[in-house]
């Protein structure tokens, strides 16, 4: 086997950049579409640019002289001319993809047929309250959309009348486009224009949707908040957005929460913060303090002795809830701490008394 840099005439420490430019200098001197083209060529200085500039197969190519050292015959099947996706489709070269497509439709081995005219996804605010977001809740609101025509089930055509196989593409539901490229000719797939890819043409199109399978209207939507839900969290509903053309598959309805701005609490992550006022001599007298919670309650605490009030007083499990788990945040509490009016003389003979004591 020859050395893969050597092949593209590029050193070992070129960059992607120059791997790059000097493939497609030579995949275009090689090609063999082109008089002086040759095909052994052109398929070497393919393996080698697949794994040079794949970072994980260059590297297994630097330490072991091989982009796949386990495989002991060296054959790396169609993956020298790019990586095959899920959907079955060829990667990384392109229009390459288009001509393994053409190859194995010769041998009678049909490609996977794509799905067009999906419904597009659809982003909406929704407003919610801090109490909401704490024990959660079910909401209902309207959003203006596409929906399914109910009148043809979102075909489009009226099915008592029948269909005709499209002309154009034979009933295919594809046709194929020769294009002009750097690299010389391709075929090129696409769904035929005529039949929108369906491949037949009905005899009579829906007369409410006019043929298209979908309507404007407006739809109400029921969504579901868990407690302890984030301000500016996404909830995604899947196929909820807006319906497809002819059948089409639905997008999906994206929503984000935001949550209103409270006038006691504030909120830090699952913790709550809330301000209280002292007053000196309640402080002095030890009185416990009055504390409103996010459920509605009220909680009776004491301050520790020798505490610093310039400090957040933490009441634990007494915050928001975990999102998606158990338990709850923190209450912090600041205290504002008010400089009494002007003591009279009795008030203050008492206070010189009780300083003696402190």
């Amino acid at each position: 086997m020859r050395d893969y840099y050597e092949i593209l005439g590029v050193g070992r420490s070129a960059t992607d950049e120059e791997i790059k430019k000097a493939y497609r200098k030579l995949a275009h001197e090689h090609h063999p579409d082109k008089k002086s083209g040759n095909s052994e060529k052109f398929k070497e200085i393919n393996e080698a640019y697949q794994t040079l500039s794949d970072k994980n197969k260059r590297s297994q190519y630097d330490r072991f002289g091989s982009a796949n050292p386990f495989n002991s015959s060296g054959f790396e099947g169609f993956s020298s001319y790019g990586a095959q996706s899920g959907d079955g489709s060829y990667s990384d070269l392109g229009d390459l993809g288009e001509i393994f497509d053409s190859f194995f439709e010769g041998l009678g081995v049909k490609p996977k047929k794509k799905t067009y005219q999906r419904g597009s996804d659809i982003e909406v605010g929704l407003e919610i309250s801090l109490e909401e977001a704490f024990r959660g809740s079910v909401k209902k609101f309207k959003i203006a959309s596409h929906i399914r025509c109910e009148a043809c089930s979102g075909k489009g055509a009226d099915a008592t009348s029948g269909f005709t196989t499209c002309n154009t593409c034979a009933g295919q539901g594809e046709i194929k486009e020769q294009s002009r490229t750097f690299f010389g000719s391709f075929y090129q797939v696409k769904p035929c224009q005529n039949c929108h890819g369906q491949g037949q043409i009905p005899n009579k199109v829906c007369s409410v949707c006019r043929g298209s399978g979908r309507k404007s209207a407006e739809r109400e939507v029921s969504v579901e908040i868990l407690p302890g839900i984030q301000d500016n969290q996404i909830i995604q509903l899947k196929k909820m957005g807006e319906a497809g053309e002819r059948g089409a598959t639905e997008g999906d309805l994206y929503l984000r929460i935001r949550i209103k701005s409270h006038s006691i609490f504030l909120r830090h992550g699952d913790d709550l913060i809330t301000r209280k006022e002292l007053n000196v001599v309640d402080l002095l007298l030890g009185k416990k303090v009055e504390i409103t919670t996010i459920q509605g309650g009220k909680i009776n605490l004491d301050i520790p002795a020798h505490f610093d009030l310039r400090e957040d007083l933490r009441v634990k499990g007494e915050g928001m809830p975990h999102f998606g788990s158990y338990g709850r945040g923190d209450l912090l509490i600041k205290f504002l701490v008010r400089a009494p009016k002007k003591p009279g003389a009795k008030a203050k003979k008492l206070l010189e008394d009780l300083e003696k004591e402190l």
